[in-house]
């Protein structure tokens, strides 16, 4: 596959692995809920809309980070949040049982490229701000398709680089600061989707500026 430019996509420039991504979360988990809470909270509130709206009661957030969206689900879905940092972990437990969040029924530190679970455990699976960061894109796609029962519904929430343009020359420009900063700002559809994926998608962009983009699938049966 090839982006806008023919050029193979073979995955983000400066790939991250596991504890690169540990020790930018474990950087960013003091300030994570004043800056980027604030940033990408339109794109969380319009995803939990979307798996409250979904069909089913066991709800898997891949990255559920400091628990910022915990709150956010109705009392009717059952949620198993997943993140790889356990710093951000400790305050997403410690705001669930803060806020007396009996829906949450359990909150662990996983690899969301492989999980421990059964195949088909969800009926839903969304994923926030995680698709930019893991080493292997393909894998937690794959993933979360294994863990949702066929017919479910799989959500994404993520950055996707632009084409073209200034945004793209400064997306470009940051991408070898990956590890620092926690994620790939060079990050396109191409790395995560197969073309059939993109075609039954709904792709809905997010203030602000279309930062965020949230993606709606189908887990169509093998």
């Amino acid at each position: 596959m090839a982006d806008a430019f023919g050029t193979a996509l073979k995955g983000p420039r400066a790939p991250m692995d596991a504890d690169a991504v540990r020790a930018a979360y474990k950087r960013q988990v003091v300030f994570y809920d004043n800056w980027f809470g604030l940033v990408s909270q339109h794109s969380r509130l319009a995803a939990v809309e979307a798996v409250n709206r979904a069909p089913g009661e066991q709800v898997l957030e891949v990255g559920v980070g400091t628990g910022l969206a915990l709150p956010l689900y109705s009392p009717a879905k059952r949620v198993t949040g997943i993140d790889l940092s356990a710093d951000m972990l400790l305050k997403a437990r410690a705001r669930a049982e803060t806020l007396g969040l009996r829906n949450i029924e359990a909150l662990q530190e996983m690899d969301a490229q492989a999980t421990s679970f059964p195949d088909a455990s969800f009926d839903i699976a969304v994923a926030m701000f995680v698709a930019s960061v893991v080493p292997k894109p393909r894998l937690l796609l794959a993933e979360l398709k294994r863990v949702v029962k066929p017919g479910g519904t799989i959500l994404l929430v993520n950055h996707f680089a632009r084409a073209r343009g200034p945004i793209w020359w400064v997306e470009r420009a940051l991408a070898p600061a990956s590890a620092l900063i926690g994620w790939h700002p060079d990050f396109r559809t191409g790395h995560i989707f197969e073309a059939a994926d993109l075609k039954a998608a709904r792709i809905t962009k997010m203030p602000p500026f279309s930062l965020f983009s949230l993606v709606e699938l189908t887990n169509e049966p093998r």
